[in-house]
């Protein structure tokens, strides 16, 4: 039996019925805030897997570049990037296999042309993209992507055209290089700014981050 004095019982009843409350719209808040904080994530992981996946683009362009002989080849795996050793001289076209930051693995989806190469990588995610406009030109038909496979960095000379064998998946081991300073100021891709980081810091030949956010309204 509870014996209560001096209105000590209906001070409690109101402690109690303000703490249910507070738990409730505790409850409520967060369930608004969770899905809000997981659409920002996916944003963010967007606008890096569009830096990567460009960094890939100009690697597999560059390697074609400087490709000798008489036809212009494309590498046979995503590690001659890191040492071209098809000249007397080894050039570096990448300074690292990155990470996908939409699956947060090495494991790329490659484009290729037969007897030629690597022509282009894509992630394995299946989600469905948020962004749906403002893309670079070269990535134009990334607004009519049923999913992030549909994001295919393909090197120019071949983004014309789909005639490229796909084949999937290929995991790649890391390997870091020299580091040098990020043009892409902002990036969620820098160091300590997203769980799924990069630590990227390769120069693109355009010093304006074509990716950013804040460049234009997605």
């Amino acid at each position: 039996m509870v014996i209560c004095e001096g209105g000590a019982c209906q001070e409690r009843g109101y402690i109690y019925l303000w703490t249910l409350f507070a738990v409730a719209l505790a409850g409520v808040t967060l369930a608004g805030v969770g899905p809000m904080w997981q659409i920002e994530s996916q944003r963010q992981k967007e606008v890096e897997l569009l830096f990567v996946g460009d960094q890939f683009r100009r690697a597999i362009e560059s390697y074609y570049n400087h490709s000798t002989g008489k036809a212009k080849r494309y590498p046979e795996s995503l590690e001659q990037l890191l040492e071209d050793r098809s000249a007397l001289v080894i050039k570096r076209h990448l300074r690292k296999i990155f990470y996908d930051p939409m699956t947060n693995s090495l494991e790329w989806g490659l484009i290729e042309q037969p007897e030629t190469g690597i022509t282009g990588i894509y992630s394995q995610s299946p989600k469905v993209p948020i962004k749906r406009a403002n893309f670079p030109e070269q990535y134009s038909a990334f607004s009519e992507a049923k999913s992030y496979k549909d994001w295919k960095f393909v090197h120019a000379a071949e983004s014309t055209t789909d005639t490229g064998k796909q084949r999937s998946p290929s995991s790649q081991s890391g390997t870091s290089g020299t580091a040098s300073t990020n043009p892409f100021s902002g990036n969620p891709a820098s160091s300590g700014a997203n769980p799924f980081s990069q630590n990227q810091n390769q120069s693109p030949a355009s010093g304006a981050n074509p990716f950013s956010r804040g460049s234009a309204t997605e």
